[in-house]
């Protein structure tokens, strides 16, 4: 399926956004260093945030890999993990700034003692931030906070530097921008192919090390954009239990199966990749297995990010709709009473 395709059903030019993604990345580090930061020596950094404002903090912490020093942990809800201290750098990111979830742990944050940092365009959270003296990473609007992906990604990469617990990131972000502008038309091919028969299908995307939370991010995505059922989970964890309910998969429905695989994942991890496929593919419609590429971990990581948002932009043009609204997420947020 071509892009006009999409575009066919892409009103508010959401492909755009995707396609974006390295024009985002080097507007992300400007921002963040045109907010000069003061670092600090602190034991864990604690990335809150929803949805689309909290998968750069899983990100980051898997591209950092090894090079983490210190724990870089993501607080999704009303509350910080326990891990949080007076010592610690607490990092709220909410795209809109009226995320309720953030704003409480924005709160604690400051009950606590915590130094804190801001990431939004605007809202209450930047509203409170300024009266507090807090430092505000300002966010370009007009963007679903789902297609800010690259910001929240390079964020939370920054932020766990500032704390002292990795060694900085932004050249690797940066050559990932470029990275990605070489590969766009290619991965705009590749995710037309993947997205082929996902749109009746119930798709669950698998992970293994690097590729765990990208496999989340493929799974959002789905949700999101192409507004289907998708599910994520991790290997070797769901060797363990979850495959055991592929056995009766054919009684439930259709199911479609992808397997996220990068380089440096364990080889062991390899292996039951091609095993657990085996024990699926007669209860599934269609397995696939898609390599990482590049050359750093930020590179592979952020290529399959923007791969897998491809799909989800053709599984929505499949289906003939219009991957921008979300009613559900909008009534719910409208019988909990927006902030």
């Amino acid at each position: 399926m071509s892009t006009e395709a999409i575009r066919a059903v892409d009103p508010s030019n959401q492909l755009d956004s995707v396609l974006a993604l390295p024009d985002h990345l080097r507007d992300a580090l400007w921002r963040i260093e045109s907010a000069k930061l003061k670092p600090i020596d602190a034991p864990t950094t604690v990335l809150c945030g929803m949805g689309g404002s909290a998968i750069g903090g899983d990100l980051a912490q898997a591209a950092l890999g090894s090079r983490l020093a210190r724990p870089l942990v993501t607080a999704r809800g009303y509350e910080l993990p326990p891990s949080a201290r007076p010592d610690s750098l607490v990092v709220c990111s909410s795209y809109s700034g009226n995320t309720e979830e953030t704003l409480a742990c924005y709160e604690g944050a400051e009950a606590i003692g915590a130094t804190r940092i801001v990431a939004t365009t605007n809202g209450t959270l930047a509203e409170s931030a300024r009266a507090d003296g807090v430092p505000v990473i300002g966010l370009p609007a007009g963007l679903q906070p789902r297609a800010a992906v690259g910001y929240m990604f390079t964020v939370a990469a920054e932020a766990a530097a500032l704390g002292g617990g990795a060694e900085r990131v932004n050249t690797e972000i940066d050559s990932s921008a470029e990275h990605l502008e070489q590969r766009r038309d290619g991965l705009v091919e590749q995710a037309g192919a993947l997205a082929a028969g996902l749109a009746d299908c119930t798709t669950v995307v698998y992970g293994c090390g690097l590729t765990a939370p990208v496999a989340y991010r493929w799974k959002t995505q789905l949700n999101e954009n192409g507004k289907v059922p998708a599910f994520s989970a991790q290997l070797p964890e769901a060797d363990h239990n979850e495959i055991a309910g592929w056995e009766g998969a054919g009684a439930c429905g259709r199911f479609s199966v992808i397997f996220l695989e990068d380089r440096d994942q364990h080889p062991r991890e390899r292996e039951r990749v091609e095993l657990t496929a085996k024990v699926m593919e007669p209860h599934v419609e269609k397995i696939v297995r898609v390599e990482t590429e590049g050359d750093t971990r930020t590179e592979r990581m952020l290529s399959a990010v923007m791969l897998g948002d491809l799909v989800s932009l053709h599984v929505a043009a499949q289906r003939g709709i219009d991957p921008e609204p979300v009613p559900a997420i909008e009534e719910l947020k409208d019988a909990l009473g927006r902030p």
